[in-house]
């Protein structure tokens, strides 16, 4: 709050002050009073119009310098009640009390949304998991009369299922906290049902998958990672070279205090302007206008659930050479100990 804000917006008071004082002044001259009376009344009405102008804006700015300091400090700035006191002059307890009803009002609409948005997660969940049941039927009739469904047919199923994955994935990762469970996960385990499930469309389109020495531990959600894994494999064969002997290599190492995951292929690669862009929700960039099957969400998705897990992920990449995706497990000592 500053003093000389504070003194425009009493400059009405001032002036009136002022034509009072000068009247009486008039007044005094009038009746030829003493000039000694007329210095000390003067003297004395100067410094009380003074206190009462100014005394009042100390009390008021040690509340507004503090409301002000706190929303600018505070991430939410709507919790800033939770850290002022109750003013004691009038106009400060108008503001609060203005305040503490706004806040209220607004807790009361984020928690109808909060429970509109769960509702609609449920459902959402629960119409996935009800449209998987036939979705699988198809898959395991496709797979045992194969005669019957060409490939095609069991492309576009498997493109249906993975679909239905990422969307259940990204309810699930917009409010994760019951959804996941973290625990030791071996890696090779992991990487061999990625391979399982993407083994038509690995032989179909004559990609080698070479899967280096991944016997290794990480403290993760096995389902979640499983998922992260399949969208960057599924980039991988998505994004396949042409005319290329193809391959998805996947390594991974151990450090003294991380595990690191690569999983490197040889397609046609990330334009160097697209790479900074490659996590955003909804990109698709170069790749996605020419493969045209793209929508932009499964390595947003991967990204969100990696920062949920703890794990870093980077992604490198050359166009027309190559494209790496590393993915960083940080160890827990404390768990280790444990153990």
């Amino acid at each position: 709050m500053k003093i000389d804000a504070y003194f425009k917006d009493n400059l009405d008071k001032v002036v009136v002050f002022c034509c009072g004082y000068g009247i009486n002044l008039l007044i005094f001259l009038a009746f030829k009073v003493d000039r000694a009376v007329i210095l000390s009344s003067s003297f004395i009405s100067v410094v009380s119009f003074l206190l009462i102008l100014f005394i009042p804006f100390f009390r008021k700015k040690v509340f507004y310098d503090s409301l002000l300091s706190n929303i600018e400090r505070l991430d939410k700035a709507y919790l800033v009640l939770e850290t002022i006191n109750k003013p004691e002059f009038y106009e400060g307890k108008l503001l609060y009390q203005a305040m503490y009803e706004i806040n209220k009002s607004m807790n009361e609409n984020v928690k109808t949304i909060e429970e509109a948005f769960k509702d609609f997660k449920e459902y959402i969940e629960m119409w996935i998991h009800e449209v998987k049941i036939p979705l699988s039927t198809l898959v395991l009739i496709s797979n045992n009369h194969k005669e019957q469904f060409d490939k095609r047919t069991k492309l576009q199923l498997k493109r249906l299922e993975d679909y239905l994955d990422q969307v259940l994935y990204y309810a699930r990762c917009e409010n994760a906290e019951k959804d996941y469970l973290i625990k030791e996960t071996n890696l090779a385990k992991v990487i061999k049902n990625i391979g399982l499930k993407n083994m038509d469309d690995l032989l179909e389109k004559k990609i080698d998958y070479i899967v280096g020495d991944v016997s290794l531990e990480v403290l993760t959600d096995s389902k979640w990672l499983e998922f992260i894994l399949g969208q960057i494999i599924n980039n991988s064969i998505k994004y396949k070279r042409d005319g290329k002997n193809s391959y998805i290599k996947i390594e991974a190492k151990e450090e003294k205090d991380k595990i690191i995951l690569s999983i490197e292929d040889n397609g046609i690669g990330i334009k160097e302007g697209d790479l900074k862009y490659v996590f955003d929700k909804s990109f698709t960039g170069s790749n996605g206008r020419i493969v045209g099957k793209s929508t932009g969400m499964g390595l947003y998705i991967a990204k969100n659930m990696c920062n949920k897990l703890g794990h870093k992920i980077d992604i490198m990449s050359k166009e027309d050479k190559y494209t790496k995706v590393v993915i960083t497990f940080a160890k827990n000592n404390y768990y280790d100990v444990l153990k």
